[in-house]
């Protein structure tokens, strides 16, 4: 499997490692960024106006791409701040509030029903669905919001869309391109995607835990999306508690309609995101009377400040990464080589021709793969390679095929599919009002010890 690596692959390289110092320093990226987008085209094209051109091109991709996360987590945040603004919100939550008592039940209750929930829908319309109301039950029970965002983000983007039980999109895909049946792959995936689940949201949680105690966190209602502001006018107790009760049974068809219809990812968020332009529309007219329409305009472009503004810093680091995949062509036009498949998977297929064949090599290897092809952000893109690399190792070895795509599967998905590359945790991110990038420093380290022991715990199973 020789791959031709040009100029434009090592540039590449180059500016990953820049933009993860720059990340891990704390320092802003956006600069760092933009000069390797337009070294790219630089290089690529050889003229100045196109590579100028490619930058802000590459925005435009970019927020393309984003466009659907950025629309839902706007609408949630105006549906949210109306049902704070009527006092709806204080009636939904206690419930809750009467069983998540302290930030460890906090942790692990958000965290479990996120998973469940993204086994069947995939985690961003389940992020949009708990957000809304967990967050403030978790706030006041002492949980920070970024043990929230880390909660919902590792059991979410992690361990539910790794594994891909129920949809089966991720096996199938990595099954197909190593020649083995989805059922195998998922076989295989299930002693690795625990052992990752495990130690990555218990070494988070340690984590967390011991810089809330050394002050380094603080639990508060810093990170709270909405204004705490109430209007205790606006509805009566009998509307609030009808609206308590009807909110939640809208979402619940959601759910409902999900399953029936076999909706998942762009489908199931659009539904979801409909159901609470709705909400807000009916919560402004009952909520405002005469000024109605007017509030839910005002509503809407809060909503969308929000949004707006969260993604904004995000957006000129995806713009660099999506160049990685196919955004390379689209942006700046066909200048890889004939046989390329995208940079960060020439730079995978480089890795796996030039190491030796031991079973703990191999292994080893395969984490490398996912990882680096999941720097484009989106975990899937480099799926298919894991599983052609897998099935030519497993080959070489002698068996062992399942449990390196099951492997590859799994590290592309924790690393690109949202819980390290900044912009694919907006959702967790946007919706608890935490930096992605700090949120990418949190997770850092639990998710490389994880993927450290899962590496390990493969070698025996292969």
């Amino acid at each position: 499997m020789e791959m031709e690596l040009t100029a434009l692959h090592w540039i590449y390289v180059v500016f990953i490692a820049l933009i993860i110092g720059f990340m891990v320093k704390r320092r802003d990226t956006t600069l760092i960024c933009i000069i390797g987008i337009f070294l790219l085209a630089l290089v690529a094209t050889g003229s100045l106006a196109s590579s100028i051109s490619g930058i802000f091109n590459s925005f435009i991709f970019a927020i393309t791409e984003l466009m659907s996360t950025i629309l839902i987590i706007s609408i949630i945040v105006a549906m949210s701040t109306v049902l704070t603004k009527s006092g709806i919100n204080d009636v939904m939550i206690a419930p809750f509030a009467k069983f998540i008592k302290n930030p460890t039940l906090a942790f692990w209750v958000i965290g479990i029903v996120m998973m469940v929930i993204s086994w069947f829908f995939w985690p961003s319309p389940a992020v949009a669905l708990l957000g809304a109301v967990l967050l403030p039950v978790a706030l006041r029970a002492g949980l920070p919001a970024l043990g929230v965002a880390m909660a919902m983000n590792l059991f979410g983007h992690g361990i539910a869309l790794s594994g891909d039980f129920i949809i089966q999109a991720a096996p199938k895909l990595t099954g197909d391109a190593a020649s083995i049946p989805v059922g195998d792959v998922i076989a295989a995936s299930i002693p690795l995607v625990i052992t990752m689940g495990v130690v990555t949201t218990l070494s988070a949680f340690i984590l967390l835990k011991r810089d809330m105690k050394l002050g380094r966190i603080k639990a508060d209602n810093e990170g709270f999306v909405q204004d705490q502001t109430i209007s205790e006018n606006l509805l009566t107790l009998g509307q609030k508690k009808f609206f308590a009760v009807f909110i939640p049974i809208a979402f619940l068809l959601d759910v409902v309609a999900l399953s029936i219809l076999k909706l998942q990812g762009g489908d199931a968020t659009a539904l979801v995101g409909g159901t609470a332009v709705f909400i807000l529309l009916i919560l402004s007219l009952v909520a405002h009377k005469q000024q109605g329409l007017e509030k839910s305009t005002a509503y809407l472009i809060q909503g969308f400040q929000f949004g707006f503004k969260v993604f904004g810093p995000v957006i000129p680091i995806a713009a660099f990464f999506y160049l990685g995949d196919s955004g390379f062509n689209q942006i700046i036009g066909d200048y890889l080589p004939k046989t390329s498949l995208g940079i960060v998977n020439d730079l995978g297929a480089a890795l796996a021709a030039s190491v030796p064949l031991t079973k703990e090599i191999a292994a080893v290897t395969l984490t490398g793969i996912g990882a680096i092809t999941g720097l484009d952000g989106s975990g899937f893109s480099g799926i298919s390679l894991a599983g052609s690399v897998a099935k030519l190792f497993g080959t070489a070895i002698g068996g062992g095929t399942a449990t390196l795509t099951a492997l590859g599967q799994i590290t592309a998905i924790w690393v690109g599919g949202g819980t390290l590359i900044p912009w694919a945790l907006i959702p967790a991110a946007a919706i608890c009002n935490v930096s992605p990038f700090e949120l990418a420093r949190r997770n850092l380290l639990p998710v490389t010890i994880g993927l450290a022991v899962t590496t390990i715990v493969a070698m025996f199973l292969i």
